[in-house]
């Protein structure tokens, strides 16, 4: 085993580990391109080193100078560093508490007729991109509905979607939302899957779900860059997955829900005794993190970013999540994830002080 464990491995990932995963995905989401021939948009997969890298290398696929694509703000800060560089339209559609708002997203693509998706000349949309649950950092979900009539969008103007899904298994009720994979008839989305929020960050292991044609073509890139994920990193996780079976991996996702919602909780109810009437927030329905807008403060970054600092009061400031991070933002991201609640209880109390303070 270590013999194999400290050696080079297929680029698209140890064969044991794609093998369980893909029982996963149509466990999971029984995507209807399973059983279609390669070139109609076969499911395929492949191991990544996090699902980081996969989007990276799946944005350098697909974006060309000039190209448009579709995302909602506030959006994660990665991705914006991944996709301003390679010099491509990026067009923010309108969301709420309820994720992406599907008639903003139809107001911006009726500047285009369906039939110029056919015309390279009209510059339609490459893709949309977007955090479908537990968003980072707004916390917010895609509802059923909303998917839907997404989805159909994709459909009548022949756009690709890229569902960046690392909260997918940190959603805090059950049963959880079908995912746009499950309902991909077309093999237009590119799911992006991750383990580092339910076994560990540190291990670097995602995997990318899509159309055959265009996995193969990140595999290689795969092969003229990173050559494979760690095979140690591998093995580990595929001999971990393989003595739990899906059933006790599904309990261990139910352990670490659990730990996130009681965090969530502990948070929220901190947030509740000191900054109810200073701020208002949405209640986070996966993931780990709180998206709060301080009432009457235009613009949050010095108190963030140098008054909570000094203080040791460590949150992220809301500019890092817009694509024009110089403008005001009353937006501030606080995470669950590490604290106690006893440190956010305490958090809280000095950042409501610094709060009454600046008003």
């Amino acid at each position: 085993m270590m013999k194999r464990a400290l050696q080079y491995s297929q680029s698209a990932g140890l064969p044991e580990l794609l093998s369980w995963l893909k029982q996963l995905q149509v466990k999971l989401h029984n995507p209807p391109t399973i059983h279609y021939p390669p070139s109609q948009g076969q499911m395929d997969m492949c191991v990544t080193c996090g699902s980081q890298e996969g989007l990276c290398k799946v944005f350098e696929m697909i974006v060309n100078p000039g190209d448009n694509i579709l995302v909602n703000e506030p959006i994660y800060s990665g991705t914006i560093h991944a996709v301003q560089p390679l010099g491509c339209n990026i067009i923010n559609i309108s969301s709420d508490e309820h994720g992406i708002i599907p008639d903003s997203l139809r107001e911006i693509l009726s500047k285009w007729k369906p039939e110029d998706s056919k015309n390279p000349k009209k510059n339609t949309p490459k893709f949309l991109y977007t955090v479908p649950n537990g968003n980072n950092p707004a916390g917010n979900s895609l509802t059923t509905n909303r998917k839907k009539e997404i989805y159909e969008l994709a459909r009548k103007y022949d756009f690709l979607i890229i569902e960046d899904d690392p909260y997918y298994f940190m959603q805090f009720s059950k049963p959880w939302a079908p995912t746009f994979l499950s309902m991909d008839v077309d093999g237009r989305v590119i799911r992006a899957d991750s383990f580092s929020k339910v076994l560990s960050s540190g291990l670097r292991i995602g995997f990318i779900t899509g159309p055959k044609p265009l996995i193969e073509r990140i595999v290689l890139h795969i092969q003229v860059s990173t050559m494979h994920p760690s095979t140690f990193a591998q093995l580990l996780v595929s001999q971990l997955l393989y003595q739990w079976g899906e059933e006790g991996f599904l309990a261990h996702v139910d352990r670490v829900t659990d730990f996130y919602r009681k965090q969530r909780d502990a948070l929220l109810a901190a947030a509740d005794k000191w900054l109810s009437g200073l701020a208002e927030w949405h209640v986070p329905t996966a993931g780990m993190f709180l998206w709060i807008k301080i009432k009457g403060l235009h613009d949050v970054r010095k108190l963030i970013e140098e008054k909570a600092f000094k203080k040791e009061i460590f949150m992220l400031p809301g500019y890092h999540f817009y694509l024009d991070s110089s403008a005001p933002c009353p937006y501030f991201r606080a995470s669950f994830s590490l604290a106690s609640p006893e440190q956010m209880d305490m958090a809280f109390q000095g950042l409501a002080q610094l709060i009454k303070e600046s008003l």
